[in-house]
């Protein structure tokens, strides 16, 4: 059993049709609950709900104060490498774009690693293209601990792995996860991923069943939003995340909000959302779980991203580089995509205290599980 038999329940057009069937009255009775269940969640993703948006932010920002405190997570990606032998509509580092590639040596890691820890991060997630023979499993068991040995918390976002291969990765120090669908719509999915493995849609629907079982602490979900309807597509990863914590209710879940952003052969968003409907959709995910961690990258702009902090979001990026050796080197040409907050993470510190709240860059640890 997988989300991939969970999936196949729902007709995307059905889903689609029944969000935009909803009514004012379904808005105001999911405003009314303390538990939400996924119809709740269309009702407030719908465009009937966005004149709500102020009682849904009010009780968004409540609901994560009272979970979260007035805490912030700060991160930092590391790019490893940029070789990849998939062809992605909306990706920079589609094999089929001519950018120079390359993959980070020990030593090019560890003077990155230096770079980033007198930033103050602890918190770092590692990037890479999917190259499974090149930037595989051996690599991957070489850098792990030379990194691990620098930050207390260490995130992988790479191609999807086997269960085996996630519990020795998660031996060797991996604690997160994060894997997004793309889009949960099987053929437009199919229309942007036409070379290499991540042309298996199941495969990589079924990753986070596999991460769930290699015992991994946390995992993060999401659709890259503009390949297809973002309501209905942000329905999916809601029902996605339903049933992660139905099976795995000892794993924590991230959701992220990832817009298409500018890259080498980019691809016209099908579906473009507005800010205000970003700030619906994450209201709209914190009212329907409490518990889950939403992350917001720096593909935002620095002023959409001061104002939202308060209402849902739990986890921010910042001083990002999205191409390998883009921190000690500043190696531009290499870059996944075009980021928006430009800022350094001083700075984006500030603005979160000046939001009221206190920037951690340190997440939970497994030694304080007792």
């Amino acid at each position: 059993m997988s989300f991939v038999e969970e999936h196949a329940k729902y007709d995307w057009d059905d889903v689609r049709l029944s969000i935009y069937a909803k009514t004012a009255k379904d808005v105001e009775r999911a405003l009314s609950k303390t538990r939400l269940d996924l119809e709740d969640f269309k009702a407030l993703i719908s465009p009937v709900a966005e004149p709500y948006l102020e009682q849904m932010a009010q009780r968004s920002f409540v609901l994560t104060r009272k979970r979260f405190g007035h805490t912030m997570s700060m991160y930092i990606p590391l790019y490893l490498s940029n070789l990849c032998a998939n062809v992605c509509t909306y990706c920079g580092f589609s094999m089929e774009n001519r950018i120079k590639r390359k993959t980070l040596s020990v030593g090019e890691i560890d003077r990155e690693c230096e770079v980033i820890k007198l930033m103050g991060f602890d918190n770092i997630l590692l990037v890479t293209g999917e190259h499974e023979n090149k930037v595989g499993m051996k690599y991957f068991q070489q850098v792990l601990p030379q990194i691990k040995k620098h930050f207390s918390y260490l995130a992988m976002e790479v191609q999807p792995l086997k269960t085996e291969e996630y519990s020795l990765l998660k031996q060797l120090g991996l604690d997160a996860v994060m894997v997004y669908q793309e889009t949960y719509h099987r053929s437009t999915y199919a229309q942007h991923h036409s070379r290499g493995n991540k042309m298996d849609f199941d495969y990589r629907l079924e990753t986070p069943d596999r991460l769930a079982k290699a015992g991994i602490d946390k995992i993060g979900i999401g659709s890259l939003i503009g390949l297809e309807e973002w309501r209905t597509d942000s329905f999916f990863a809601a029902a996605h995340l339903q049933y992660l914590e139905n099976h795995y209710w000892k794993t924590r879940y991230s959701i992220s909000f990832p817009r298409l952003r500018p890259c080498e052969g980019a691809l016209q968003p099908k579906s473009v959302m507005t800010d205000k409907q970003l700030v619906q959709l994450i209201c709209a995910y914190r009212l329907f779980n409490n518990e889950v961690e939403l992350s917001l990258s720096t593909r935002e702009s620095s002023s959409f991203r001061d104002h939202v902090y308060p209402l849902g979001i739990t986890s921010i990026s910042a001083a990002s580089k999205t191409q390998p050796g883009g921190y000690a080197d500043e190696q531009q040409e290499l870059e996944q995509f075009a980021i928006s907050d430009e800022r350094s993470a001083d700075v984006v510190a500030a603005s979160v205290k000046q939001a009221g709240m206190e920037p951690v860059w340190k997440d939970w640890h497994q030694t304080y599980s007792g």
